[in-house]
């Protein structure tokens, strides 16, 4: 008589043990992000936010954002480091929420892995911990899914949800721009989290360049460089509302600089970026060299230098700048807010880059 051995969870590659483990090791990371609002600890089924903070609002409005981080995660894999990809998520998701002026509250995540390893997981939560310190918020809750057969052992993706509030009344965007507000670029750490497709096929597959090679030009390794975390401006944006007069704030991510600061200028009017205030970071000289890169195909994929923009009245300009500057924050004019002509759009880069 022959003994059967039946199916189980584990013979179909999800280790339940391994993703209890994950959890336990994360714990500490997650404890780091808690604001006063948040109760109970990580675990729930949900994770729970005191609203009756926001009755200090007259009229709060909620503001949500959802993203991940794109192929950027194929280059972490490959170097097998792991905790600073949660900084551009944090990034990709509040820096947007901030745009309206909101002010940054909570995130939840979703690890979806291949096989779950617990201290892989563990670190990329501890870069997403870290990061919703830099961007003022709580870390609530989040998911790690397994997913054998559908990605490989090493593969995994992230994405995230967060939430912030702004009072009614102070919602940023195209209706307060005016003629004559002054355009202001915060500069990026690099590519950020966009464009990653374009530029692993140009410098990885076409290239054939190594991770691990030392670009000279760029003054370490080219992985070093790809997998610079995002800057995140929340409290920086923050700051700027507390300390002067903003119109509005675009958050320069896909699509580049002309095309996210078009969404926030109304129809009637134009703005103009001068390419000549700025020296965009060696790597997208060597993603256009290398790969034969027309400048609008890069300018409409990469940031090309610019990770915010804040769109303020002309008076309002030293103090923006200097508030910028005491943070730490490289800023300068880079442009203006003009009337829209018959043959303009809704924003522009002229000139060339300072060399």
């Amino acid at each position: 008589m022959s003994e059967t051995t039946g199916a189980s969870y584990a013979a179909a590659g999800v280790d339940i043990e391994a993703g209890d483990r994950a959890v336990e090791l994360m714990k500490e990371w997650v404890k780091k992000t808690q604001r006063p609002e948040v109760l109970g600890g990580l675990g729930g089924f949900a994770g729970l936010f005191d609203a009756s903070a926001l009755k200090r609002y007259e009229r709060p409005l909620l503001a949500s954002a959802t993203d991940g981080v794109g192929t950027k995660v194929d280059i972490a894999r490959q170097l097998g480091v792991y905790d600073t990809i949660g900084h551009d998520l944090v990034a990709m998701v509040m820096d947007d929420i901030v745009v309206c002026g909101a002010e940054p509250l909570f995130m939840t995540d979703y690890i979806c892995v291949g096989k779950v390893h617990p201290e892989r997981v563990a670190a990329i939560v501890k870069g997403i911990a870290e990061g919703c310190v830099l961007a003022g918020c709580a870390l609530v809750g989040g998911e790690t899914a397994e997913h054998p057969g559908l990605l490989g052992p090493d593969d995994f993706d992230v994405a995230g949800a967060g939430t912030g509030v702004v009072e009614a009344d102070r919602v940023l965007g195209a209706d307060r721009i005016r003629t004559g507000d002054a355009v202001i670029a915060m500069a990026s750490s690099g590519l950020h989290s966009n464009g990653y497709s374009l530029v692993r096929h140009v410098l990885l597959e076409r290239a054939g360049l190594s991770l691990d090679a030392r670009i000279e030009e760029l003054g370490r390794t080219l992985g070093e460089e790809l997998l610079e975390p995002t800057k995140i401006y929340s409290l920086d944006c923050l700051a700027l509302l507390r300390t002067t007069e903003v119109h509005a704030f675009s958050h320069v991510t896909g699509g580049g600089l002309a095309a996210n600061l078009a969404r926030v200028v109304p129809d009637s009017l134009h703005a103009v970026v001068d390419r000549s205030t700025w020296t965009p970071d060696p790597i997208f000289d060597l993603v256009g060299r290398t790969g034969d890169v027309e400048r609008l195909e890069l300018e409409k994929t990469l940031n090309m230098g610019v990770g915010m923009i804040a769109v303020v009245p002309l008076e309002a300009v030293d103090v923006a700048l200097t508030t910028l500057a005491d943070r730490g924050v490289e800023a300068w004019v880079a442009g203006e807010i003009t009337e829209r002509g018959e043959h303009t759009t809704g924003a522009a880069l002229v000139g060339d880059y300072a060399s």
